[in-house]
């Protein structure tokens, strides 16, 4: 049995995956040849994370009601430093 690690951690372990031709010429264009496994273990962390937000953003939405689209906006432009809170970009 596998025993629990959090992602990213852990000894590594080989699969077999089945990836489109231009997909993984993509990637072997972008990590070489010998960096696909990490980039590929790269991605799927940085999807777990994702699923884990959207997992997140659901539960507080169960709990509070869609998020406010303005508020949402009016944040985004805070955070990025836009000057249009509507879009979240530069006029």
């Amino acid at each position: 049995m596998d025993a629990d690690f959090p992602p990213g951690a852990g000894p590594s372990s080989g699969i077999s995956v089945s990836l489109t031709a231009a997909t993984l010429q993509t990637i072997r264009e972008r990590a070489g040849k010998r960096g696909v496994s990490a980039y590929l273990e790269q991605a799927a962390q940085r999807q777990i994370e994702r699923d884990n937000l959207d997992e997140l953003i659901e539960a507080f939405e169960e709990r509070n009601g869609p998020a406010d689209a303005a508020a949402v906006a009016a944040k985004r432009a805070e955070l990025t430093g836009a000057t249009d809170p509507q879009t979240g970009t530069a006029a």
